[in-house]
């Protein structure tokens, strides 16, 4: 029936997950901490078969993070509130909140092309090496945010997903609200926020906007970001649902780039810029409709379409000139399903049948200036890709407490290019996925599965701008991911949830920086087996008027094969440990602090790891919050041991040590009004 999407965050009862924080509710002055989450028997998530399920039903580490999860963080963008998820390792890589990488499971530098990122279910990763622009969803319009880690769901979603889904869920209206926030603080930081939702008849209606200014931390670092948002839904009839929804952002970008040894050697601070001149500016635009019809008592249709413009200029200097890309890309996507919830042979049985079709085009000005000859190159070039996707995900009950599962899919891209010789290539896939979830107690669930995921390479990747010439050599990535774990929840005040996994990959796609010509590298397959095993623990207590949540992963990412074999893959902790309270000190007060240590790790592009690790970094980010009836006072404390780290380093084009330091100890303060 229509209204499912209200149907879940009615039914949900929330997560406390990762670094997500309790503060004192606008009701009251003296509120005891919160209840961690009657966890899998009732928690509805709709990532995992793209239509809702009890989480106890899906055989995958899967976190939710809540409306009221989110209103209680420290977080100030989505991927700050990732941070801390058991399993996500999220870096900062120009330290001014401008770029980020959100990397599940252990993929290092192209972390951004084996996540996929949903916003309401419509992919937003690029189809070039950009991956995925979280500035393009401003957390002021998140509702709901559901995390399926592993390989398990590129059965459903396709391409990007080897490592795992992130699925950001907007806000939908109910009853009347509107708010405004403003803060402000260091690095001359200035964010103004507002929203309005609200419900008229059959009609549900939410618009957002902000405007967030900054110097940054460092030279040449400043950010400029505006976004503006709406969504609606409207109840034709009890079985016929349709929903409307877009978004804009412009936002510009100081790009302050990497400091090298020789950098600090000569007498560079961490707040300089070798680079003062690089920026990059993006305007991104979406319109998004669907809708939903039922079909009898047990049947439903489902139809998702969107389209994606997005335009970007950007410019970097070297030391032997400058290179200037402009790049528009325009995306298509439309997805039917059908969604069938019925008994087969006398057992309860779900299945979805869906196909995917999505279509990129790009239009790339790349203009690159010598200084050695004082002229300038101007190249023009139009990349294509086309992709279809036909899926069949199936659940059974066979026994009271069981549940098995099972999906296929096939998946074709065709890819053209111009002009270029040859003038495209055509790539498919075949995946395949099954697991069983075990209710072994009232209180403990436990499951094991085993998916096939892929990747193909991305637009940029199939062409070498530098010979002007497609990479017909190149083939998609394989995986075989196996993973078990265990959920356990004693009342609601400790939950509990453990998890292996590895992940087996076949033919990595990366960036080579000792191959191709002139000295520029390559993007290859890796000639030997990648191996990823890990484990996640998360656990929640809650005692009295304290909330704690705890976390830690520990991977092994390694190279077994190859010119590379025995070396960890560049990137990638061996170790992540995250702890997070919340302590309600009544008459409307509420601390919240959070600390993430992160370990060692090879720099990016050092598959030789030829160089000493990076080294690990401990931060630690405080918020002391009073709220009393609409109105909210904060003051953010990040950093608080002002500890000198950069979460970002990679290896220059000379072989050196370079990083991107992050900012030391910064405040911010503001105020809220909900009306």
């Amino acid at each position: 029936m229509a209204g499912h999407r209200r149907q879940v965050r009615r039914y949900s009862v929330g997560v406390l997950s990762g670094i997500v924080f309790f503060a004192a509710d606008a009701a009251a002055e003296n509120l005891s901490a919160p209840a961690v989450s009657l966890g899998p028997r009732e928690e509805m998530v709709v990532t995992a078969t793209r239509y809702p399920k009890q989480l106890d039903s899906i055989p995958a580490n899967v976190s939710v993070i809540s409306f009221e999860d989110i209103e209680r963080s420290v977080a100030r963008n989505i991927p700050e509130l990732l941070r801390t998820q058991a399993g996500l390792h999220v870096t900062d890589i120009t330290g001014n909140r401008a770029s980020y990488t959100v990397d599940i499971r252990g993929f290092g530098e192209t972390a951004a092309l084996n996540t996929l990122v949903l916003v309401d279910g419509r992919r937003i990763n690029s189809a070039d090496l950009s991956g995925t622009d979280w500035t393009t969803m401003p957390l002021d319009r998140v509702e709901r945010i559901e995390i399926i880690r592993g390989a398990r769901s590129s059965v459903i979603y396709g391409d990007n997903a080897s490592g795992g889904v992130i699925n950001i869920l907007t806000h939908e209206g109910q009853a009347f609200q509107a708010g405004l926030q403003v803060d402000g603080g260091s690095y001359e930081t200035l964010d103004t926020t507002g929203y309005i939702r609200g419900s008229e008849g059959k009609l549900n209606y939410a618009f957002s906007g902000s405007r967030r200014r900054s110097q940054g931390y460092r030279e040449n670092s400043g950010t400029q970001f505006d976004s503006v948002g709406a969504d609606f839904r409207y109840d034709v009839a009890e079985d016929f649902e349709l929903s409307l929804s877009g978004g804009y952002t412009d936002n510009r970008a100081r790009l302050p780039g990497a400091l090298t040894t020789s950098d600090f050697a000569a007498g560079a601070s961490r707040t300089d810029s070798i680079n003062p001149n690089d920026f990059a500016d993006v305007t991104d635009y979406y319109v998004q409709g669907g809708a939903e019809l039922a079909l009898g008592s047990q049947s439903r249709f489902k139809l998702e379409s969107s389209l994606r413009s997005r335009d970007s200029l950007a410019f970097s200097t070297f030391s032997g000139g400058n290179f200037t890309g402009q790049t528009d890309l325009e995306t298509i996507l439309v997805s039917p399903q059908l969604i069938v919830e019925d008994g087969f042979l006398g057992l309860k049985s779900h299945m979805t049948l869906g196909f995917d079709y999505e279509s990129n085009v790009q239009d790339i000005t790349n203009a690159l200036y010598l200084s050695s000859s004082d002229s300038t190159s101007l190249d023009v070039f139009r990349l294509e890709k086309r992709d279809y996707g036909y899926f069949i995900y199936e659940e059974i009950e066979p026994w009271e407490g069981v549940q098995l599962s099972a999906g296929y899919r096939y998946d074709r891209a065709d890819f053209s290019f111009g002009p270029a010789a040859p003038g495209g290539a055509s790539l498919d896939e075949n995946l395949y996925t099954a697991g069983l979830t075990w209710r072994a107690a009232s209180n403990v669930d436990a499951y094991f599965s085993f998916s096939r995921g892929f990747r193909y390479p991305v637009l940029d990747e199939l062409f070498n701008f530098v010979s002007n010439s497609v990479n017909t050599a190149l083939i998609p990535q394989q995986s075989r991911d196996y993973e078990a774990g265990i959920r356990y929840r004693s009342g609601e005040r400790v939950g509990v949830d453990l998890n292996y996994f590895q992940i087996e990959t076949d033919h990595e796609l990366f960036y080579d920086p000792a191959a191709g010509l002139f000295g520029f590298g390559a993007n290859v397959n890796l000639d030997g087996e990648t191996r990823r095993r890990g484990a996640e623990v998360s656990v929640q207590v809650v005692v009295n008027d304290l909330a704690v949540d705890m976390g830690y992963q520990y991977t092994d990412a390694e190279i077994l094969g190859g010119v590379y074999a025995g070396s960890a893959v560049p990137g990638v902790p061996a170790h992540q440990v995250t702890l997070s309270g919340i302590l309600s000190l009544g008459g409307g007060l509420s601390l919240a602090a959070e600390a993430v240590y992160v370990g060692s790790r090879p720099f990016i592009s050092d598959f030789a790891n030829a160089l000493p690790d990076q080294a690990g970094y401990f931060a630690m980010n405080a918020k002391l919050k009073y709220q009393r009836g609409r109105i909210s006072l904060f003051v953010d404390l990040n950093n608080l041991t002002d500890a000198e780290y950069s979460e970002y380093g990679v290896l220059s084009f000379a072989g050196e040590e370079a990083v991107y330091p992050s900012p030391e100890f910064n405040a911010l303060a503001g105020i809220a009004l909900d009306f």
